[in-house]
This record gives structure tokens, C-alpha cells and sequence, in this order.
């Protein structure tokens, strides 16, 4: 099974950036959208059944703001909006499915760099998550979350970690939360298998960062510890352009 996801910035962007070919090259499974910006309706009818996949909205109640999307050609056992917390869900940044044998979330996380009322809301939001998680893993069942984390986990994961030490995205309270992640049953797939390798998923589209590789990695698959021996590769596809983010891919057995 391979798992694909991708911050389009935009997915009417991403549009007229030749997103569907682009989307159909990673020849994926299960094709994870975030930052969508838009509502279904204002989307052209062949991104509504994309080379047979089925595709599950969840846009923000705000225009032009947030929202995700999950395209699958595997028809998931149960589907689920939101985390049940109107505040969060309003933004439209969680669809959790259930397949087989795990729980599956593609996620946008906020972004904390509008002030310190966002990174409250957002640190709230990995609170809210983590606790849904733990009562999953409490009843013995494994999970996968990928999406946009926003936030740059260890020095390794953004090219210029001293100068965002206090730069919302790399501030030790979110850097913490994701810790608090890995200490409740998760791993961090792309860092289990390269544990040494830089890699990043994210390029300001400023001071030509991306050709100068000078980015961040925000883009994740948190895997729960039982479920890890089946993850058999992760692959940042920096390759792939269309958005500020890159595509990233998970195999799992």
C-alpha cells in the first residue's frame, strides 16, 4: 500500500500547475491533500473522480482558507471529519479513516505564525489529537498521521535551525508536542529509516530557497510502534513541483 501526501498550497493552484499529472505520476493509493483553499464546487468535475480514485472533502468554513482532502482507490470501513471540537473542525484540517487494521489521518495542522494566540491554538490542537490517539492505542489499535505538521522537529530538519529558534514552526513548546508524539506509541517513519538524512519538504517560495535546498521538514508520517515493521520505505519526492511543499510517500507491507 502506498500512502502519498501533499501540501498543494492552494489546490486551484496546484491546478494550473499541472497538478494532475503530476498526481498521477506517484502512482499512489491514497493521496493526501492539505491547504486545498477551496470548496468542492469550485473545482473543475474530472478532480472530483481523478483516474478512479474516490475523493472525501473536508474544507474550512472560511473561503480561500485551510481544508483537506483525501483521494483513495482503497473504499476505507469507516470515514470521520473533524476531531469533534467545533473550533478546530470549523477550519476543515482532519479526515480520519479506518482501513483493515489501522486508523489513517491526513491532517493540516495549524500554522502559529499569525501570534502567540495561534500557537496556543495550535499546541491546543496537538493536544486534542494526542488524546484521541492515545484512547485508540489504549484499545489496541494502530494509527498512521500524515499530513502538514508545520512544525521542524530537530536541528536536522530545517537547514537554518539557530536563526528560527524563535520562529513559530522550530519554538521548543511545538518541537515538544511532537516529542510527546514519540513517546506515546509513535515513530517518525522517514527518521527510523534515515536517521541521518537531510531531506527537506518545504521551501519558502523567497530567496530562491528551494534551488538552493535551504528548506524545512513539516510534512510527516507519525506511525504507531506496532505498525512500524511494516513500513518499508518513505520517499520525499522533492523532485515534484506545483506547490511550496513536496510530495511524500510511505510503502507499507
Amino acid at each position: 500500500m502506498k500512502i502519498t501526501t501533499w501540501n498543494v498550497n492552494g489546490i486551484r493552484s496546484a491546478i494550473n500547475k499541472d497538478f494532475y499529472t503530476s498526481a498521477l505520476k506517484l502512482e499512489t493509493d491514497v493521496l493526501c491533500l492539505q491547504e486545498i483553499k477551496a470548496f468542492p464546487e469550485q473545482i473543475p468535475d474530472e478532480f472530483h473522480y481523478l483516474d478512479n480514485y474516490s475523493v472525501v472533502w473536508n474544507s474550512a468554513k472560511r473561503p480561500g482558507y485551510s481544508g483537506v482532502a483525501t483521494y483513495t482507490r482503497i473504499e476505507p470501513l469507516e470515514i470521520r471529519l473533524g476531531l469533534g471540537v467545533d473550533e478546530f473542525d470549523d477550519e476543515g484540517r482532519v479526515i480520519r479513516f479506518k482501513f483493515d487494521d489501522f486508523y489513517f489521518y491526513n491532517i493540516y495542522f495549524p500554522n502559529g505564525q499569525r501570534g502567540q494566540d495561534r500557537v496556543d491554538f495550535k499546541l491546543s490542537f496537538y493536544e486534542t489529537l494526542l488524546k484521541e490517539c492515545d484512547q485508540l492505542h489504549e484499545a489496541g489499535e494502530k494509527i498512521i498521521i500524515t499530513g502538514d505538521f508545520n512544525t521542524a522537529h530537530t536541528e536536522i530538519d530545517l537547514a537554518n535551525p539557530k536563526e528560527n529558534a524563535k520562529t513559530s514552526g522550530f519554538l521548543p513548546e511545538e518541537r515538544a508536542w511532537v516529542t510527546k508524539y514519540l513517546s506515546s506509541g509513535f515513530k517518525d517513519a522517514f527518521r527510523e529509516i534515515y536517521p541521518d538524512k537531510v531531506e527537506y519538504t518545504w521551501w519558502t517560495y523567497r530567496f530562491k530557497a528551494r534551488e538552493r535546498n535551504v528548506g524545512w521538514r513539516l510534512d510527516y508520517y507519525l506511525v504507531s510502534d506496532s505498525l512500524l515493521p511494516r513500513v518499508e520505505n518513505v520517499i520525499i519526492h522533492n523532485d515534484v513541483y506545483g506547490s511550496d511543499h513536496c510530495p511524500v510517500s510511505i510503502i507499507v507491507k
